[in-house]
């Protein structure tokens, strides 16, 4: 009996794999799924989620908080802002179911961009981090993920989305990264939520101290930010 001969493998075969797997083809699809997600929002104008009212008429009570959180959850990965989003929580559900929804969405949001950024772009960009100011907040967010994380989400100077893939390209862990995500995000996003539920009444005292809120909270970012980036700089 004559044993089979062995194939050989096909050279162009692997030489393809590996280029469709390098870090640089993973980032490339990234970059394109980003730039997809953010003309689909361009094109259905999530902001009409104020004016026209939650689109899945039929869906009420847990069902819809459910699955608008979902939703929150896609929509804060393709770069829509959170605020307008969690003013629609609170419009829609109120103050209360709004708050868990729009909290679960965060959460969940947060961990797609960040598994996202984690598989397609960590491997291309890491090699990139050079100078002050990248280096200092790459090992800040490695080192001390969840107090850093933290202080983002309590401070809301760095857009939502940007933090997610910046904390991806680092050596940060999933649990920090999300529990201080959910910890954090809890007083930024319960003002919004409450300014949204009582948007009708805008000289109501909660809606005055949310607004309030809204905006000291900012203005120290801003301050803290600006400080910041002068010690990174001058380090």
């Amino acid at each position: 009996m004559f044993e089979p001969v062995p194939r050989p493998s096909s050279g162009l075969a692997v030489r393809c794999s590996r280029v469709l797997l390098s870090p640089w083809s993973r980032f490339s699809l990234l970059m394109l799924m980003l730039a997809s997600a953010g003309a689909m929002v361009l094109l259905y104008e999530p902001q009409r989620l104020l004016s026209d009212g939650w689109p899945v008429a039929r869906l009420s009570g847990a069902a819809a908080v459910v699955l608008y959180a979902v939703a929150y959850g896609a929509c804060t990965a393709a770069f829509v802002p959170r605020p307008l989003l969690n003013l629609a929580a609170g419009a829609l559900f109120g103050s209360q179911a709004g708050l868990v929804s729009a909290l679960a969405g965060t959460v969940l949001g947060a961990g797609i961009a960040f598994t996202l950024g984690r598989l397609l772009g960590q491997d291309a960009l890491r090699p990139l981090l050079r100078g002050k100011v990248l280096t200092a907040a790459d090992g800040q967010l490695s080192r001390h993920g969840f107090r850093s994380m933290l202080a983002i989400r309590l401070f809301p100077g760095i857009p939502f989305a940007a933090a997610n893939y910046c904390a991806a390209v680092s050596r940060m862990g999933y649990t920090p990264f999300l529990l201080a995500t959910a910890l954090g995000s809890i007083p930024n996003t319960a003002a919004y939520v409450v300014a949204g539920a009582r948007a009708g009444s805008p000289t109501s005292p909660a809606f005055l101290i949310s607004m309030g809120f809204i905006v000291i909270t900012g203005m120290a970012a801003a301050v803290l930010a600006w400080r910041k980036r002068r010690a990174l700089t001058r380090s």
